[in-house]
């Protein structure tokens, strides 16, 4: 499993948004970026800078996945048939940790990783310890019977600020979701614009 090098909120400042929509993100009280340079003004970003901006806040969004992760998922994406971008997005919601935070079995992206890790997790009855696994439409994941009760998970079903997709069936009551459809980038719940097309003309020229 990859480590985590940043604090989650480190990467709401850098971004200068608050890209999960958290009422308890420091973009709420401070806009200005992390670090004793953070409050410095900041100059019009060049086209390379909103690609690389646009790429670096689709990733953190996801976990912060690592450049080699994100790119082969990129590099998947762009020989699929159609959109390259919405290929893109399609394929990070396809993520077992992304489905079980859409469910709101979990407060953050950060503790589904972890969740999914820890084996709290199955896929059409099997457990699933892979937070990269890729959901097919159909598939049903639910939480392992004695993880139910957990804490975290009684305080994400409970949490109103976010609501789940259409594109997944759940049931808190059983604690199962059904992948039901791949999303277009449309259906999509960001929080904050989310740019792919940036992220296919990023690495179109780089």
């Amino acid at each position: 499993m990859t480590k985590r090098t940043s604090a989650k909120y480190k990467i709401d400042r850098r971004m200068g948004e608050n890209i999960w929509g958290r009422a308890k993100s420091p973009v709420n009280r401070r806009e200005y970026g992390p670090g004793q340079h953070g409050q410095r003004r900041k100059n019009k970003l060049s086209d390379f800078g909103t690609q690389l901006r646009a790429k670096q806040k689709l990733k953190g969004y996801y976990g912060d996945l690592t450049e080699k992760q994100f790119r082969r998922i990129y590099a998947e994406a762009e020989r699929l048939r159609g959109d390259t971008g919405e290929m893109l997005v399609g394929l990070l919601e396809r993520r077992l940790d992304a489905i079980v935070y859409r469910a709101k079995f979990v407060p953050t992206i950060f503790a589904a990783r972890q969740f999914v890790n820890h084996g709290h997790v199955e896929v059409n009855g099997k457990r699933v310890n892979i937070p990269s696994y890729r959901v097919k439409e159909g598939d049903v994941i639910s939480i392992r019977e004695r993880s139910r009760q957990l804490a975290i998970v009684l305080e994400a079903v409970s949490l109103t600020e976010r609501d789940v997709p259409d594109y997944l069936d759940t049931d808190h009551n059983k604690m199962t979701a059904t992948f039901v459809r791949t999303p277009a980038l449309g259906d999509i719940p960001y929080a904050v614009q989310m740019e792919p097309n940036l992220v296919v003309e990023f690495y179109a020229k780089n």
